[in-house]
């Protein structure tokens, strides 16, 4: 058996992982590297293997790193299976759909600029009807039940509480006469997120490959982010203000949905309109709303004693036309708008931004981390003149932000996941991590007397 690191080694973004087995291949994850533009689009475009020769695909969950790639993967000649949770599945569709609209989008952008300066034209990375291409490969497995890729592997989904339908891979594999017991984390959660079962801890594993994300701190119990959310919430509709959050519109949007829903039924907060302005975001929670079987005891129990749906509640709208969303910037009632993008780059936030971050009666509520040079971040780092479609505006809404709501686990869960097979594991394999995070994690497992720990280069591979 053989493990060759095609994706997130060094770098968090682009999970890709083949491994063969008897003769066969089998490749755990298929995402989108994500970095500057020109490396991006050939490294996305290139792939260190022949996808026609490919067997299986087994995908961890649905985020663009994950299984952004597949539809290029498909146009280069795979046409096997693409097993994944249903609601991985469900996601994982529009996900790339929408990420195929976005290719044709900044193709089309770039174009101009190119044909401008007598440049040939370049070709989006992958279309909306690739991306359909690639769904249609799509089988939906249910979770712990047992399946086979590839000849001698019989694989299950495990819940790794990341977002809805994540999972990690549990592997047995019978390789002439020896059989091998092999974990790929995917992402791993966190506990006591809203909404998600908490993550499985994997167990008499041979063979770990894991992610290191956070692998240099650990994070605070996600109730006091929220508690500190109920805050800003408060005082913001105390003034009459609105609350504008851009959010990620997948696990992040739907997270405040559910704290928004809890607060206002217990009485923390003033019954107020909320509106999730994001079409993929409207998307995304339908498929939220089709997978209760994914949801955590706290939230079922919610539902139950509230008697409706988690993400669903009547001061509630999914904004779905562009109409519905300008009509929110003639309003002047306290509300709460959640709009994509989480780093306030594109989309219909920056309009929501625009028509209310020069009122001090607002707040601009920043929940994620947010990359250098972005308008988040700016606000983030509370500059007081910023521009929003080249245009100049005064920060005068209070910027708040939200530490502490990452849907990775910490250095303290990442330790625990992997001491807990340190009896039976012979290597540990680091993915998905910085060199400085995945470095000081491996420290911390050889604090716990794990040596054979292992951080593989992009395209290495490794004989088990």
């Amino acid at each position: 058996m053989k493990i060759h690191f095609h994706g997130a080694a060094h770098t968090v973004t682009g999970s890709q992982h083949l491994l063969e087995i008897n003769g066969h291949r089998l490749l755990l994850d298929c995402g989108l590297y994500q970095g500057r533009r020109e490396e991006t689009y050939s490294r996305n475009l290139t792939f260190a293997y022949d996808p026609r020769k490919i067997d299986a695909v087994i995908l961890s969950h649905a985020h663009i790193d994950h299984c952004g790639n597949l539809p290029n993967l498909v146009q280069d000649g795979y046409s096997g299976p693409v097993y994944a949770t249903h609601a991985t599945v469900d996601l994982a569709t529009i996900m790339m759909a929408d990420s195929g609209r976005i290719q044709e989008s900044d193709a089309e952008f770039v174009n101009k600029k190119r044909l401008a300066r007598g440049e040939e034209p370049i070709e989006p990375l992958y279309t909306e009807v690739d991306a359909q291409h690639a769904a249609d490969l799509f089988r939906g497995v249910d979770y712990d039940r047992a399946f086979e890729p590839v000849p001698g592997v019989t694989a299950r989904f495990v819940e790794a509480g990341h977002i809805l339908g994540s999972a990690a891979v549990s592997l047995g594999i019978e390789e002439k006469g020896r059989k091998i017991r092999f974990w790929f984390s995917g992402d791993i959660g966190r506990y006591k997120l809203p909404l998600l079962r908490d993550p499985v801890l994997p167990e008499n594993v041979d063979y770990l490959l894991m992610e290191s994300t956070y692998g240099d701190k650990s994070h605070a119990d996600p109730s006091l982010a929220f508690n500190e959310f109920r805050d800003v919430v408060r005082r913001t509709l105390k003034r009459n203000g609105k609350v504008i959050i851009p959010a990620f519109a997948v696990g992040r949007t739907q997270e405040l949905v559910y704290h928004l829903n809890e607060m206002m039924h217990e009485g923390d907060v003033p019954r107020v309109p909320v509106f999730v302005d994001s079409p993929l975001a409207v998307n995304a929670s339908n498929v939220f709303r089709k997978h209760p079987e994914c949801f955590d005891a706290e939230t079922r129990q919610f539902v139950e004693e509230a008697r409706h749906p988690a993400l669903d509640f009547e001061m509630l709208t999914y904004v779905q036309s562009v109409e519905e969303s300008k009509a929110l910037n003639l309003r002047k009632d306290p509300m709460v708008i959640i709009s994509a993008s989480g780093m306030a780059e594109t989309g219909r936030i920056l309009h929501h931004l625009r028509n209310n971050i020069e009122n001090s009666r607002n707040t601009v509520c920043i929940v994620s981390w947010q990359a250098p040079y972005t308008l988040g971040r700016r606000l983030a780092d509370r500059e007081k003149q910023i521009k929003i479609f080249g245009e100049p505006y005064t920060v005068h809404a209070e910027v708040a932000t939200i530490g502490g709501l990452s849907g990775h686990a910490g250095q303290d869960l990442l330790t625990k996941y992997a001491v807990n097979v340190k009896n039976t594991v012979k290597k540990v394999f680091l993915v998905h991590g910085e060199e400085k995070q995945a470095m000081m994690l491996t420290e911390k497992l050889k604090e716990n007397n794990m040596r054979e720990v292992y951080y593989p280069e992009i395209h290495s591979s490794e004989e088990i």
